[in-house]
């Protein structure tokens, strides 16, 4: 049976749901410009809330409340934070894909002594999110242009506690980051107590999902599947090792840390609206492979 707060979750996710239907069309576009990458839009609503587009009327690649780090709009990047329960206090943490920076300057915030790497392909992208967002760099907190990919194969071994993989286009995540290749070599970046943490679009909108899930499994030891209340996401949760865990173990675990770091929400509940081991193996996915890409 679901918690009561698991129930809680479903009502105010489909509350959202409508009400950020209802409010796409109350946006005021206040910036505009076309990248190497996509055309990149800012838009601001009465609440000042701003938000991240890579075409008109596209998905939205964030949603910031500019001065308030603490204030994550998107339940996919709460949910993300579920990752923090699956490692140690993070000293060094990675994350593929700026958008808005709604996700580093959370991390700033709550954790002011680890050092935060972002890597982001579009320099027009970063530009934007200093001058729309308030990302700020400073000395905990690096953004390098270029490549995730090559980012991270030029990583040393072992060096981050948690990376976060968040790198979208337009319309989906990049194919050169859903390969066993790219897989094993973010593997070989982390830390063998660290974890993975992917942002990944439903079937229902990514027809690769099972085939995405398929290669996370046999790159990793462990693959946990997270549902985000409201949207059309999952939360990929990857770990190099064993270390089984059900849903009220991992609960506990992340309502742990949202409370001793004082989060506005409560990690346990975002864990509890819909968790899965992901033990089984696909025989129908295809691994997705470098060589598929040619």
């Amino acid at each position: 049976m679901k918690s009561s707060g698991s129930v809680r979750l479903r009502l105010y996710a489909a509350a959202f749901a409508a009400l950020a239907a209802l409010g796409c069309a109350a946006q005021t576009v206040i910036h505009e410009r076309a990248s190497p990458y996509n055309t990149i839009i800012v838009t601001e609503d009465h609440k000042g809330l701003r938000t991240l587009l890579f075409e008109r009327g596209g998905g939205r690649q964030s949603v910031v409340k500019p001065g308030d780090p603490d204030h994550l709009e998107l339940a996919y990047a709460r949910v993300a934070l579920a990752g923090l329960a699956l490692c140690e206090e993070p000293r060094r943490i990675l994350v593929v894909g700026l958008g808005g920076g709604s996700l580093p300057m959370f991390l700033r915030a709550h954790y002011p002594a680890a050092t935060i790497d972002v890597a982001e392909i579009d320099p027009e992208v970063l530009d934007v999110a200093k001058r729309f967002f308030g990302f700020v760099e400073d000395e905990g907190m690096r953004a390098h242009v270029g490549d995730g990919r090559q980012f991270i194969e030029k990583a040393p071994p072992a060096d981050y506690d948690i990376i976060f993989l968040d790198a979208f286009g337009a319309r989906d995540v990049p194919k050169q980051l859903t390969t066993r290749e790219f897989l094993q070599i973010t593997r070989r970046a982390l830390r063998p107590d660290g974890v993975v943490v992917s942002n990944v679009w439903r079937p229902a909108s990514n027809p690769l999902y099972d085939s995405m899930a398929r290669t996370y499994q046999e790159a990793f030891e462990e693959l946990f599947i997270l549902d985000v209340p409201g949207d059309v996401n999952n939360v990929f949760l990857a770990l190099p090792r064993r270390q089984p865990l059900g849903e009220g173990e991992l609960a506990l675990l992340a309502r742990k840390i949202s409370t001793a770091k004082r989060f506005r929400f409560d990690l346990g509940e975002l864990v509890e609206y819909g968790f899965r081991h992901a033990r089984e193996k696909n025989p129908q996915a295809n691994v997705l492979r470098d060589a598929d890409l040619r």
